[in-house]
């Protein structure tokens, strides 16, 4: 098996830039606690609020409503669970939530739904993938004195789509509803500002926009002050516990600098590519399905469904070819798995299991996009034959 020449995972994640290694390069062997009242603490500590300042600025929110995690998972956990809960101190119970989010939202609302009963809403989508607003609007509408907090994402991580974050807060405003979104997608890739938005919380992590693994920011209002989920030192607002990571946060920092100052022209090159790969898909294959909305979308997922095919197997012949993406479902007991975003926008379980998202980079270039034209053409045809073959149909 060849080694990967074309990586067309970077939703997944996306390789470091050189400045955010050196910059961990440059902190990792500084010695001290940014804790701690001496010198070496102090330094640190001074590495860790240059960091939150630039993180602040670039993504228009103040130093003080930065707070560190280790990635947009426990900062997800922290808004969802922690906002919750600070809902449940005000009497209200219910969190409403789009059916497309990430599982590091999902899966925190339904162990509030098992474990405290906390009511659920789900809001669906249309084909597109973008929220049902009518019914976002009649949810809290019914009740708003009982929602404790609305959860949408900025713009969904499996096919792209940007959702009308002004229009969920509007729906919210009125009635005082803390609102939260999972920007981890969207950050690096559009302009986001938090204080424009009106949102109360904003998940980013680093991994997604050039920075290392194990390093994100709940980006929250200083007025609010969500239950803790993490118990401990209360080094972060007293919100969030835990030995401040300097070297990681400035690393983070550097790559967010880097990211917002190239956004714009990266965004150009990269929905080239993304547009010119989906152009030559539709060529390829008359059955195949291009999801999300490319005309309001990311500028770096091309998200397809491929009816006949099943998204493990192209995954891995694409794989054998050197070239990496991503099926975009889950996989238990070795079965196959539809994901639920392609299931919320419309499509049966055998069509979405057949799907698979590509997703561009910083180190993207035309010739990846050559190399996936130059397979996939065989390796849909192989694929169908095995389906075929295994199931007679």
């Amino acid at each position: 098996m060849p080694a990967t020449t074309s990586y067309l995972d970077h939703a997944a994640t996306t390789p470091m830039v050189q400045e955010a290694i050196a910059a961990f390069a440059e902190h990792a062997g500084q010695v001290g606690n940014a804790s701690s009242l001496h010198d070496a603490g102090r330094s640190v500590r001074r590495v860790v609020e240059e960091s939150r300042e630039l993180i602040a600025d670039r993504f228009g929110a103040l130093p003080s409503e930065v707070v560190f995690t280790s990635g947009g998972t426990e900062a997800n956990n922290l808004a969802l669970k922690g906002l919750a809960w600070l809902g449940r101190e005000e009497g209200r119970d219910r969190v409403v939530v789009s059916a497309i989010e990430h599982h590091a939202v999902l899966d925190p609302v339904d162990w509030l739904l098992e474990n405290e009963g906390t009511q659920v809403d789900t809001i669906g989508v249309d084909r597109s993938g973008r929220i049902d607003l009518e019914s976002l609007k009649a949810a809290v509408d019914d009740d708003p004195e009982s929602v404790a907090l609305v959860s949408v994402m900025w713009a969904n991580n499996e096919v792209g789509t940007i959702q009308p974050i002004a229009d969920v807060v509007a729906a919210a405003a009125d009635h005082g509803i803390r609102v939260h979104s999972d920007a981890v997608q969207a950050a690096g890739h559009l302009p986001l500002d938090f204080a424009a938005s009106g949102l109360d919380a904003m998940t980013i992590t680093a991994h997604k926009l050039g920075g290392p693994v194990g390093i994100g920011a709940l980006l929250l209002k200083r007025e609010v002050e969500p239950t803790p989920v993490l118990h401990g030192g209360g080094q972060e607002r007293k919100v969030r516990s835990g030995t401040i990571p300097a070297p990681l946060i400035a690393s983070f920092a550097a790559a967010v600098d880097v990211a917002v100052a190239r956004q714009e022209a990266l965004a150009v090159s990269l929905t080239a590519m993304r547009d010119r790969l989906v152009d030559g898909i539709r060529a390829i294959d008359s059955l195949a399905i291009v999801n999300g909305d490319t005309a309001f979308g990311l500028p770096h997922i091309a998200h397809s469904s491929f009816p006949g095919c099943e998204a493990e197997t192209l995954l891995l012949m694409l794989d054998a070819e050197g070239i990496a993406c991503s099926a975009g479902s889950a996989c238990a007991a070795g079965v196959p798995q539809a994901s639920h975003v392609p299931l919320a926008m419309g499509l049966d379980a055998p069509t979405a299991r057949g799907s698979l998202r590509f997703s561009f980079g910083h180190t993207s270039q035309e010739s990846d996009v050559d190399a996936v034209l130059a397979v996939l053409p065989g390796i849909i045809e192989r694929s169908r034959a095995a389906s075929f073959l295994r199931t007679g149909r």
